[in-house]
């Protein structure tokens, strides 16, 4: 999620700061940010990262609950900006904060899966193998190192909404186990789609026939 000019978006201080007082408030942006996007740029990274993620969480959640999931985590995302800006008057939009509640979830339901992220040293792209778990957490200490920074900074620039991220990652990981559903309706994982003999979230695979 990013701040921006757009005068289409959810604007903290009309709901938490001074303009409450001189103009109504109105909360229905806090969904409706969730499907702007400030260019192409930030639409598909955006998306290429919910391709990533989202898949796996859908298959566990079951399509409708995963719908209800992107949308609670967008507006917690929402939320949680305001509230740690509530006198911007810069809108903010973009799905990330929705986004950061799948990778949250993600986390918690495949810990242990391995996850290939490619950290480039001078032009020199290397790439690391690292599990779920210590990914998310290391993705989530870069949230909130200049989330605490930008506190009591002016924002009328606009930039990143790093308190989006941070509530939407929080509420993505925290409701996760009210949504999960049994594992006797998971989809079967037969041995083929293991290519190294790892379980679906990672594990090592030790028995013989169709995986849950």
């Amino acid at each position: 999620m990013r701040s921006t000019g757009s005068c289409s978006t959810s604007l903290p201080s009309r709901v938490f700061g001074q303009l409450r007082l001189i103009a109504p408030s109105d909360w229905t942006p806090f969904l409706t940010n969730i499907f702007l996007h400030g260019g192409w740029l930030h639409l598909i990274l955006n998306m290429w990262t919910l391709w990533i993620f989202g898949r796996a969480v859908e298959d566990r959640l079951g399509p409708g609950r995963f719908t209800l999931f992107y949308l609670f985590c967008g507006v917690a995302a929402g939320l949680a900006h305001a509230l740690a800006n509530p006198d911007s008057v810069v809108p903010a939009l973009g799905a990330s904060g929705a986004i950061a509640g799948v990778i949250g979830c993600y986390a918690r339901m495949f810990p242990a899966a391995r996850l290939v992220v490619i950290v480039p040293i001078l032009f020199i792209p290397l790439f690391f193998e690292v599990r779920a778990v210590i990914f998310a957490m290391i993705w989530f200490f870069m949230q909130v190192v200049p989330g605490f920074l930008s506190l009591g900074s002016d924002t009328a620039t606009g930039g990143v909404a790093w308190w989006a991220h941070i509530g939407g990652f929080l509420a993505g990981w925290l409701v996760t186990p009210l949504l999960r559903r049994r594992a006797d309706v998971y989809r079967h994982y037969y041995r083929h789609e293991g290519i190294y003999g790892f379980l679906p979230d990672g594990r090592r695979e030790g028995g013989q026939g169709p995986w849950t």
